[in-house]
């Protein structure tokens, strides 16, 4: 009687409806409302493969492209394609007119402002000038690659749409992320999903704004 009853179980017996394990698996479809969609987030488990697959993505024709390491990955801004920054300009021109307005504000307040005689010596003694000339230099340098910092990446940012996406705390952890922008010209909810599950990732998530 056992024998029988898992056979009937396992046949499902006669008029019986197909089980889940013996249908077809449904395509994936995207859950998230098309207006709500900020991209498709993909997960993996090591440097190597994100950046692997970053290329694969850019190959692909994708350019709205993010990736998220708990370390830096060098060749990873290549990978996806970034323009080299221009936070090394910033810096010196920082510097330049820090130095600039240092040596200026002596010259003008020894020259001309205040002019004292002292033993005959040139009212411009540069060689007196150099420690805060120096010192300001660095000062605005220093200056400049912070703000430059901040505004290039868009930072105080209290919020940002990946915060949404399951697990993206361990992104300063062990995990490594690539998403893949809705306003991408080439992004397709569907086709952009089977893609990402094509570069075997750990997981692939829909994220809102």
């Amino acid at each position: 009687m056992r024998h029988l009853l898992a056979e009937t179980h396992r046949h499902g017996g006669a008029g019986s409806q197909p089980t889940a394990e013996t249908a077809p698996p449904a395509p994936p479809r995207p859950a998230v409302e098309a207006g709500s969609l900020y991209g498709l987030m993909a997960e993996f488990a090591s440097g190597e493969e994100l950046l692997a697959q970053a290329r694969r993505a850019y190959a692909a024709g994708y350019r709205k492209l993010a990736a998220y390491s708990p370390y830096p990955i060098e060749e990873l801004p290549a990978a996806l394609g970034l323009r080299p920054s221009r936070l090394p300009w910033l810096v010196l021109l920082g510097g330049i007119a820090g130095g600039v307005a240092g040596f200026g504000m002596q010259y003008y307040a020894s020259v001309i402002d205040y002019p004292l005689n002292i033993g005959g010596r040139p009212l411009n003694s540069w060689p007196a000038f150099v420690i805060v000339t120096f010192e300001l230099t660095i000062l605005a340098a220093a200056g400049a690659a912070v703000l430059g910092m901040l505004l290039r990446n868009g930072l105080p940012q209290p919020y940002h749409a990946v915060f949404n996406a399951p697990g993206f705390e361990r992104a300063s952890q062990d995990r490594f992320f690539l998403c893949v922008e809705a306003a991408d010209p080439a992004f397709d909810a569907r086709k952009t999903q089977s893609f990402l599950m094509s570069l075997n990732p750990v997981s692939v998530v829909e994220v809102e704004k």
